[in-house]
């Protein structure tokens, strides 16, 4: 089976701006948009390399500051790794926080819209995918109400629809079946299930080491930048799990 994410050597850093204890907001605005040299440079990976069979389901599991958002902002494209090379072969949806890109003063019917056009879904595609979309979300009478009237769990299942409705060949998620009810939490994993069956790939990063368990065909586990474990998912989370109890580091 051919590979649909092949990661190689990838190493990403971002440099933190060199703020004076005393700064003001003002301070810190102005030097984040000047970029002025000096301050530290964290690395959020180094030397990153796995890959993913087409049709499987990998799960990314890290504890916060490991890296996990950051790499998957490079395999959609969002960012670029300053080292090591990155190849995808197909189309990429990427659902991270719950409703980016949403307005909170759009409609979901507004919102979902200009999601679809922004993932380069014709306008007439659009037509013909929201009734689809309001239905699988169940957002009912709320498809005409601002975004801003919406729980979490309303915002989620909206994004979800979206994302799912593109059929992309990968689908991105970063902890966003973290919520919602029960019945829509199943109605999403067998939309996951349906999709890993015509041969989609899919990479989840959670906390929920139970869904990494039950649901992915190998896990990755980042730590603090590093790869610390790779390949059978019980296997990962056993070691993962095995050092849970250490003082997480600070977040990145």
């Amino acid at each position: 089976m051919s590979d649909a994410i092949r990661v190689t050597s990838v190493t990403k850093r971002f440099k933190l701006p060199n703020i004076p204890k005393n700064a003001t907001v003002k301070d810190f605005v102005i030097r984040t948009i000047r970029r002025a040299p000096g301050g530290p440079v964290v690395d959020a990976l180094k030397n990153v390399s796995f890959s993913v069979e087409r049709g499987s389901m990998l799960g990314v599991i890290g504890r916060n500051g490991s890296g996990k958002t950051t790499l998957m902002r490079i395999i959609a494209g969002i960012l670029q790794p300053d080292e090591g090379r990155i190849v995808v072969d197909g189309t990429v949806a990427p659902l991270f926080a719950l409703g980016t890109g949403f307005h909170p003063d759009l409609t979901g019917r507004e919102s979902a819209r200009i999601e679809l056009l922004a993932l380069g879904v014709s306008r007439e595609a659009v037509a013909e995918l929201m009734p689809r979309i309001l239905t699988f979300s169940e957002i009912g009478e709320f498809a005409d109400a601002p975004i801003r009237a919406y729980s979490a769990g309303m915002t989620m299942r909206l994004a979800f629809s979206v994302a799912m409705c593109v059929d992309p060949d990968v689908l991105l998620l970063d902890e966003v079946l973290a919520v919602g009810d029960e019945s829509f939490a199943r109605k999403c994993l067998a939309a996951i299930e349906d999709f890993r069956h015509r041969g989609k790939t899919i990479v989840l990063v959670t906390h929920d080491a139970s869904k990494i368990e039950a649901w992915c065909d190998t896990a990755l586990w980042l730590d603090r930048g590093d790869v610390a474990g790779y390949g059978d998912p019980r296997s990962v989370v056993a070691a993962y799990q095995a050092l849970s109890t250490e003082v997480p580091p600070e977040a990145v």
